[in-house]
Protein backbone atom coordinates (compact mmCIF):
# COMPACT_ATOMS: atom_id res chain seq x y z
CA UNK A 1 0.00 0.00 0.00
CA UNK A 2 1.58 3.58 -1.14
CA UNK A 3 1.37 6.58 1.20
CA UNK A 4 -1.19 8.98 0.75
CA UNK A 5 -0.30 12.99 -0.35
CA UNK A 6 -2.73 13.71 3.04
CA UNK A 7 0.20 11.91 5.31
CA UNK A 8 2.91 13.36 3.72
CA UNK A 9 1.37 17.06 3.99
CA UNK A 10 0.89 16.26 7.50
CA UNK A 11 4.23 15.13 8.37
CA UNK A 12 5.39 17.78 6.76
CA UNK A 13 3.41 20.10 8.67
CA UNK A 14 4.73 18.70 12.06
CA UNK A 15 8.41 19.51 10.97
CA UNK A 16 7.05 22.14 9.80
CA UNK A 17 9.59 24.42 11.55
CA UNK A 18 12.41 22.88 10.45
CA UNK A 19 13.51 25.11 7.19
CA UNK A 20 15.64 22.58 5.06
CA UNK A 21 13.45 19.61 5.35
CA UNK A 22 12.59 17.86 1.81
CA UNK A 23 11.41 14.73 0.56
CA UNK A 24 11.74 12.34 -2.67
CA UNK A 25 8.92 10.50 -3.68
CA UNK A 26 10.18 6.50 -4.18
CA UNK A 27 7.67 4.17 -5.43
CA UNK A 28 4.43 5.22 -3.59
CA UNK A 29 6.58 6.13 -0.69
CA UNK A 30 8.46 9.08 0.18
CA UNK A 31 11.66 9.59 1.88
CA UNK A 32 12.64 12.39 4.13
CA UNK A 33 15.92 14.73 4.45
CA UNK A 34 16.76 17.05 6.41
CA UNK A 35 20.03 19.46 5.62
CA UNK A 36 20.60 16.80 2.92
CA UNK A 37 20.99 13.80 5.32
CA UNK A 38 18.22 11.15 4.90
CA UNK A 39 16.40 11.19 8.75
CA UNK A 40 13.81 8.57 7.41
CA UNK A 41 10.58 8.14 5.46
CA UNK A 42 6.82 7.47 5.43
CA UNK A 43 6.37 3.94 4.44
CA UNK A 44 2.69 2.70 4.34
CA UNK A 45 1.62 6.36 6.17
CA UNK A 46 4.07 5.74 8.87
CA UNK A 47 6.84 7.82 9.82
CA UNK A 48 9.67 5.53 10.54
CA UNK A 49 13.19 7.05 11.21
CA UNK A 50 16.54 5.52 11.18
CA UNK A 51 17.27 3.62 14.02
CA UNK A 52 20.39 5.84 15.70
CA UNK A 53 21.33 5.44 19.10
CA UNK A 54 20.62 9.06 20.51
CA UNK A 55 16.86 8.78 19.35
CA UNK A 56 16.42 5.50 20.82
CA UNK A 57 17.83 6.93 23.90
CA UNK A 58 14.87 9.83 24.31
CA UNK A 59 12.17 7.45 23.36
CA UNK A 60 12.61 4.90 25.88
CA UNK A 61 10.65 2.08 24.51
CA UNK A 62 10.92 2.27 20.89
CA UNK A 63 8.77 -0.16 18.42
CA UNK A 64 10.97 -1.13 15.63
CA UNK A 65 9.51 -2.05 12.13
CA UNK A 66 10.63 -2.65 8.48
CA UNK A 67 9.54 -0.18 5.76
CA UNK A 68 9.26 -3.08 3.42
CA UNK A 69 10.30 -6.94 3.30
CA UNK A 70 13.82 -7.28 3.19
CA UNK A 71 14.59 -4.11 4.87
CA UNK A 72 16.53 -3.06 7.64
CA UNK A 73 14.44 -2.09 11.00
CA UNK A 74 13.52 1.60 11.53
CA UNK A 75 11.84 3.20 14.25
CA UNK A 76 8.38 4.01 14.27
CA UNK A 77 7.31 7.13 15.19
CA UNK A 78 3.62 6.88 16.47
CA UNK A 79 3.81 10.29 18.96
CA UNK A 80 3.61 12.91 16.38
CA UNK A 81 1.20 15.66 17.77
CA UNK A 82 4.47 17.74 19.66
CA UNK A 83 5.95 19.59 16.93
CA UNK A 84 9.00 21.03 19.65
CA UNK A 85 9.97 17.40 20.21
CA UNK A 86 10.07 16.28 17.12
CA UNK A 87 12.06 19.08 15.74
CA UNK A 88 14.52 18.87 19.02
CA UNK A 89 14.54 15.15 17.84
CA UNK A 90 15.53 15.55 13.86
CA UNK A 91 18.21 18.23 15.07
CA UNK A 92 19.84 15.58 17.56
CA UNK A 93 19.32 13.35 14.89
CA UNK A 94 21.54 14.75 12.39
CA UNK A 95 24.10 16.17 14.42
CA UNK A 96 25.15 11.89 14.62
CA UNK A 97 24.00 11.26 11.25
CA UNK A 98 26.87 10.13 8.34
CA UNK A 99 27.83 12.74 5.78
CA UNK A 100 26.02 11.39 2.21
CA UNK A 101 28.90 9.82 0.22
CA UNK A 102 29.03 12.14 -3.25
CA UNK A 103 28.33 9.71 -6.25
CA UNK A 104 31.00 9.56 -8.66
CA UNK A 105 30.08 10.56 -12.01
CA UNK A 106 30.56 8.03 -14.65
Amino acid sequence: MASSKEYLAFILDQFSELEEMSYRPMMGEYILYYRGKIIGGIYDNRLLLKPVKVIMDQLGQTRLERPYKGAKEMILLEDLEDKLFLERLIKEMYEVLPVPKVKKKA
